[in-house]
């Protein structure tokens, strides 16, 4: 299903309308972006070329996660898969992605807080009030609750109705 035709997330105030939903496609590459002319690096890499001769643990590996992203909200999440990496577009952005190595994945979820935790191996402020955490995947049990909490975390800034916590 179109961006432009998916639900919208909830208004800030009670009975304003969703804002409008623009798309614009590239005409070279033919990517879909939500802002007409947006900056990116044209190519028409597929999923597929990313899986390609990877090990088949690592392919399960990648399909678990993105069963966790898909499974986290009500909207479907978009593929956007790029040279370097496969992203995970939400109504509003791509809010997280996935590099698959021979080893596993490394990846990175935007997050709305800074979360300490030893299975992030690296976190770099992106706004005032989002937070790109970068990790590395590399069995399947590492996939628990509390990675699924934060994916969930991340799928709410792709669909824009993440708040800012007061901590």
């Amino acid at each position: 299903m179109p961006l432009s035709q998916q639900k919208h997330a909830p208004a800030d105030h009670a009975g304003d309308p969703p804002p409008p939903t623009t798309e614009w496609n590239c005409p070279t590459c033919g990517r879909t972006f939500r802002r007409a002319g947006q900056t990116h690096i044209c190519g028409t890499t597929t999923v597929e070329d990313h899986l390609r001769g990877k090990p088949a643990g690592v392919v399960a590996l990648f399909h678990a996660f993105a069963q966790l992203v898909q499974a986290a909200g009500p909207d479907p999440v978009a593929y956007a898969p790029v040279k370097g990496q496969v992203g995970f577009r939400g109504q509003q952005r791509i809010f997280a992605g996935i590099k698959l190595t021979t080893r596993g994945l490394e990846g990175y979820l935007d997050l709305p807080r800074k979360v300490e935790s030893p299975r992030f191996r690296r976190i770099s402020p992106y706004t005032k009030r989002l937070f790109v955490h970068h990790f590395v995947l590399t069995a399947p049990h590492q996939l628990d609750a509390e990675f699924n909490g934060w994916i969930h975390e991340a799928y709410q800034v792709g669909a824009g109705t993440s708040v800012s916590p007061s901590e």
